[in-house]
């Protein structure tokens, strides 16, 4: 069946559009909501578990601080605190948190990490997914329940000064702010003084309950040098010094008998080896969590901070403030900010995080009874109302007290357990809906690239065999086998899919036109591969027309991007790969206009001495040195260009490095053997001592290994390595130039003076 090019094209068009949505469909999938209500209440929340005759009236806990003061700075690594480097970078946090009256953890982030994704888990408790960083350039108002609009709506008075994410995704909830913008990268001091200066007013002030100050210069130093920059110390000293101020002035503010403050130190995510983020290395995930209170136990020495999650901190946070948790949250609260309470205290706040953890649960999951978690979270809830009913009949034995600790520690596993259930199940996608998307663009994508030459070609028309294909064999069985897998996986998937929630005739037709797809392409592909009689496959005019080496390079640059988005710390570096990319396609097209030259002037000149079928034209491959790839690669990145580069290939992991540097070591092999096989003699030693020199560059600078190399040592700036690849670069264009002004003073051989030009232009 032949149709018009138009016709084809608006057809794939509408495909494309449809099979991209059912991917992102998978990719992006629906947020777990929970249906209790809209916003949590406090006259939601549940009385204490009681067996008794007469139920018990305990409705909302009593609040365990009085004031609030949240210091989040951008970018914090856990070991710029607890680290070996801790004691030089913050030395008067290091030492509260060794001597102090404070709780120390490790908060674990989950990927994205971004700012504004991980605002939103600091403040509802949820896991923001991929789609929040889409959102992170143009952040909305936030309308789902959050720990802000609790504390507005329970009367707090709030107080914001940083990033002016937070106004974006609050507004109106503060009684002051000022916000800073993010986007001046290069400026790490301003940003960080317009936070501070309002410092000394606000503290001395008592008219707010909550204070939020959230820094960006870290960040910014960690975006334009990396983590071991020497400005890093002097910017953490700085933030030390306001972390002190603040201590200060809350410990002279504190009063007889009223209730304590909570100083919170904390990072919204880490921060790379290169000083970026937003991928999932154990430097950007893990972030420190200080809590100081005088209502905590003074430390005795350095302890190891335990690990938390860091939408932990949302139900601490609100019920330390007699406030109800985030309907949406799946954190758990920290008990050992409690540690210090009575013990039906204590339990009662697991009791509060139980209920909504399980409440969440029951919207979540449709077997949510036969969940572990809930399971042991019934249990302890029923022994948590026995033994409620003993201390109320006025029972103070030790026993008693025995009973109350197994409880707690029945209430601790079961928040455990229906946490990592809900923190799986909001982490988890449609990986059918994707598998199904993915596959019927790959082939569409095949029938675009079989189709192309034919939809350019004058008669602006493709013979399409759609006849042929309905009316096959492979068609028919094609449908009955992709039809069955269909109904085993929607039949045996733990989750629903959103392509097994479609109706039996949608899923129908996807399978049909898949299934046409693919003995579209068999029969295209059987067609193109046929030779026609009497002519050569590659030289049939008219027939159609073999792949250029760009077209190859299109093709493969393509793929090659295609796959680095498979990673997200090939996502976060996709900016490198696509000027690697551009660069490469420049420095192709260039090589062909140049090898397109150097044809047509031996075809008007002659080359004497070759025969026919020798090639005495410049080779199909060129013989770029290795300077001309670095110097088209500036990116602009302040880390440098090249290394950037492989830092994006490397993963982000040291244990890596034996795995670059094989790929690296045949990749510069691979160079020579394609480059050197028409240069001459003294371009072949050149070349061959250049690579070498930057494959030594690229160990001194430590990106690779060399092989009696087993540890990393001392890196040195890698400079003479550089200078080594520099002076073999001379030597090469010394040849050519060599050759080209002997045919110019000299000698008027036209043959030395293309062969010179040929030098030069390698």
């Amino acid at each position: 069946m032949r149709v018009r090019s138009s016709v084809f094209a608006s057809f794939c068009l509408i495909l494309e559009v449809l099979r991209v949505v059912l991917f992102l469909r998978g990719f992006f999938p629906l947020p777990i909501k929970s249906s209790c209500s809209s916003k949590s209440k406090l006259s939601d929340l549940p009385a204490e578990p009681f067996t008794g005759s007469s139920p018990n009236l305990s409705k909302v806990p009593d609040p365990l601080f009085m004031r609030v003061v949240i210091v989040l700075i951008d970018a914090l690594r856990e070991d710029f605190v607890f680290g070996p480097n801790g004691r030089k970078y913050m030395p008067y946090t290091r030492h509260l948190v060794e001597r102090g009256s404070t709780h120390s953890f490790v908060a674990k982030a989950k990927p994205p990490t971004v700012t504004m994704p991980r605002i939103k888990a600091l403040t509802t408790g949820s896991i923001p997914g991929f789609i929040d960083v889409v959102m992170n350039l143009n952040s909305p108002a936030l309308l789902e329940d959050n720990l802000i609009w609790q504390a507005k709506t329970a009367g707090k008075r709030m107080v914001f000064y940083g990033d002016d994410t937070w106004v974006k995704l609050f507004p109106k909830h503060f009684m002051e702010y000022d916000g800073t913008t993010s986007f001046f990268v290069s400026d790490y001091t301003e940003v960080d003084n317009n936070v501070t200066r309002h410092l000394d007013s606000t503290l001395k002030r008592d008219d707010w309950d909550i204070l939020i100050l959230h820094y960006l210069g870290l960040d910014h130093i960690g975006h334009i040098s990396g983590p071991h920059s020497s400005l890093i110390q002097p910017k953490l000293m700085e933030m030390d010094d306001i972390l002190k101020k603040i201590h200060g002035s809350l410990i002279l503010k504190e009063t007889e008998g009223a209730l304590p403050y909570l100083l919170v130190l904390c990072g919204d995510h880490g921060m790379s080896e290169t000083g970026s983020h937003g991928g999932s290395s154990a430097h950007e995930v893990n972030t420190p969590l200080v809590l100081i209170s005088p209502a905590f136990k003074r430390k005795v020495g350095m302890e190891k901070p335990p690990t938390v999650e860091q939408v932990d901190l949302t139900p601490t946070l609100a019920l330390g403030l007699g406030l109800p948790i985030s309907q949406n949250s799946v954190g758990r609260f920290i008990q050992p900010v409690v540690e210090e309470a009575s013990l039906r205290d204590q339990l009662r706040f697991l009791h509060l995080n139980g209920h909504q953890l399980s409440c969440l649960l029951k919207h979540s999951m449709p077997a949510y009874e036969k969940e572990e978690g809930y399971e042991q979270f019934r249990v302890a809830e029923k022994s948590h109302g026995n033994w409620l009913k003993l201390v109320v009949e006025g029972n103070t034995s030790e026993m008693l007290n025995n009973i109350g600790k197994k409880v707690l520690k029945q209430y601790l596993e079961a928040l455990r357990v229906m946490s990592a259930a809900l923190s799986k199940q909001m982490g988890k996608y449609d990986m059918y809906s994707m598998v199904v998307g993915m596959v019927l663009v790959f082939q569409l994508l095949l029938l675009l690239l079989l189709a192309m030459p034919e939809a350019l070609s004058g008669a602006s028309e493709v013979d399409l065999p759609v006849s042929s294909a309905l009316l096959s064999l492979p068609f028919y069985l094609l449908c009955l086998l992709l039809f069955s897998v269909h109904m085993l996986l929607c039949t045996s998937a733990e989750s629903a899919c959103y392509f097994c929630s479609l109706s039996w005739g949608l899923v129908f037709g996807a399978v049909a036109l898949s299934s046409a797809l693919l003995c579209i392409l068999v029969s295209m592909a059987a067609r193109k591969g046929a030779k026609p009689p009497g002519k050569s496959p590659s030289r049939a005019g008219g027939g159609g027309r073999s792949l250029s080496e760009l077209d190859v390079l299109l093709l493969a640059g393509t793929a090659g991007h295609t796959l680095s988005l498979s990673a997200s710390s090939f996502v976060e570096e996709e900016h490198q790969v696509w000027y690697f990319l551009l660069n490469t396609l420049c420095l192709v097209v260039f090589q062909d206009v140049c090898r397109k030259y150097f044809r047509e002037r031996s075809a008007n000149i002659g080359v004497v001495g070759c025969s026919e079928d020798e090639d005495c034209l410049p080779p199909s491959k060129d013989c770029l040195p290795p300077f001309a790839k670095r110097s088209l690669n500036q990116t602009g990145h302040s880390r440098g260009d090249t290394s950037n580069k492989m830092n994006a290939l490397r993963w982000g992991h040291q244990e890596h490095r034996t795995v670059l540097s094989l790929l690296a070591a045949m990749s510069l092999a691979l160079i020579y053997f394609l480059v050197q096989r028409r240069c001459s003699w003294v371009s072949k030693i050149a070349l061959a001592l250049g690579l070498l020199g930057v494959y030594s560059y690229r160990a001194a600078v430590g990106n690779v290994v060399l092989p009696w190399q087993h540890s990393s040592g001392n890196m040195s700036k890698g400079t003479m390595k550089a200078r080594f690849v520099y002076v073999f670069i001379l030597g090469i264009f010394f040849t050519g130039s060599k050759d080209l002004l002997r045919s110019q003073v000299i000698t008027a051989d036209s043959r030395l003076k293309s062969r010179g030009l040929w030098e030069i232009y390698r």
